[in-house]
């Protein structure tokens, strides 16, 4: 989107659905709001999904789901999903069919290295480990869940695609249980393993390493 583009103020206010609609009846300026809304979050979704090792798919990947998008438009119906639903769901397709290109099998190590981290402590901080959730957390309380979150990017790399998918839109993007269901094409107990297989795996990882982390405090 240029940054010249004058936005109509009307449609700062249009739910997701409504932009794309508009967008596929020739609204062009509809999809630089929809574009401008999830940009960040379709990128960041994709950069954790294909891991460190593919960190170079990640720009490809981002572009095709927007232009997949763009190609897909007139089929959108809000009726059998939300826009957000609809356009994750094509960004985890083309995220997943990169991976399976890729032959990505072997577990890896590695971190994060963008980003503030604190996710993990938003994840892990509350009943699993302490002093996440301070009100007014110190510089040294920020730099261990800053260093935690880091390693969570090598902890998700870990897990199996199927588990990773199913944790990031359920946790981080706030899928149901029966969206995803519908959405990666499984039934909901299916669903409901990956992601209690997932975050089992998730705990384990990320105590054993926050537990030397600790110790170094």
């Amino acid at each position: 989107m240029s940054e010249t583009t004058a936005i109509p103020e009307r449609l700062g206010d249009m739910p997701d659905d409504q932009l794309m609609l508009a967008y596929a009846g020739g609204d062009a300026s509809a999809f630089d709001v929809l574009y401008g809304r999830h940009e960040n979050a379709l990128f960041r979704f994709a950069r954790r999904l294909l891991g460190v090792r593919l960190a170079a798919e990640v720009g490809e990947v981002f572009q095709q789901t927007w232009g997949r998008i763009v190609s897909s438009r007139d089929s959108f119906s809000p009726e059998d999903a939300s826009w957000r639903v609809w356009a994750f769901t094509i960004a985890y397709e083309l995220a997943i069919e990169q991976l399976r290109l890729s032959g990505r099998q072997a577990v890896f190590y590695a971190h994060d290295e963008d980003g503030d981290g604190l996710e993990a402590a938003r994840i892990f901080g509350i009943g699993v480990l302490r002093g996440a959730g301070d009100a007014h957390p110190s510089a040294q309380e920020l730099a261990f869940w800053r260093a935690a979150g880091r390693r969570l990017q090598a902890c998700l790399d870990e897990l199996p695609d199927d588990q990773r998918a199913a944790f990031l839109l359920h946790h981080e993007e706030g899928f149901t249980i029966e969206v995803l269901a519908r959405a990666l094409g499984v039934d909901v107990d299916t669903v409901a393993d990956r992601l209690h297989r997932g975050l089992e795996r998730l705990q384990d990882c990320m105590e054993r390493y926050l537990t030397v982390l600790e110790r170094h405090r």
